[in-house]
């Protein structure tokens, strides 16, 4: 099977109460679950991306940045969710913006992402996860431009401002919007 399922950010720090908090976030963790699970038992690939970012990150507001302080390596904030499923095989790690020059939005800037899907012979990617016009949406865009077939899976994924404008974007060149519903029919 060539799928594979990007889980994109679901760490405290995003969490309702953390330092940069999605509204909701916490809400999506059993629907993220149920594609966890789902891919799991297909032995399809799973990858976690996070924010790991050094003290000195330039997207911190003290350093010039638009944000808060969040993920900061090995911080509480920086953990994923306890409530969200690790499976015990098949899981990948993938740590974005770990050097503090460099901001990275998609978990394909900087990272060895595209090479671990290439590895496994991997052309359909099926994302969900924080924040989906920030991370969710740079990842998507990431995957399109390297040719994967590439699914938003719109039951798992939270939006900072504006969902609706990033999803028609990532429609626009070419992504698929999907729910779990959906999956019967690949």
């Amino acid at each position: 099977d060539f799928d594979a399922l990007i889980v994109v950010d679901m760490q405290k720090d995003f969490m309702p109460g953390g330092a940069l908090p999605v509204a909701g976030a916490d809400k999506i963790v059993p629907a993220v679950n149920k594609y966890i699970e789902l891919f799991s038992k297909k032995g399809n690939p799973i990858f976690f991306t996070r924010d790991w970012h050094p003290t000195d990150h330039i997207s911190f507001k003290e350093n010039g940045g638009i944000w808060p302080r969040h993920c900061v390596q090995h911080s509480d904030g920086a953990a994923f969710v306890e409530s969200l499923e690790k499976p015990k095989e098949n899981l990948f790690l993938i740590s974005k913006g770990t050097s503090n020059d460099f901001d990275a939005y998609s978990g394909f800037q900087g990272t060895i992402l595209h090479a671990l899907l290439q590895e496994r012979g991997i052309r359909r990617l099926f994302i969900c996860g924080v924040a989906t016009d920030y991370c969710v949406k740079n990842s998507a865009f990431g995957a399109l431009h390297l040719r994967y077939t590439t699914f938003v899976l719109q039951d798992a994924i939270k939006e900072v401002f504006d969902a609706q404008k990033s999803l028609t974007l990532l429609m626009q060149k070419g992504a698929v919007l999907m729910e779990f519903s959906d999956l019967k029919e690949l």
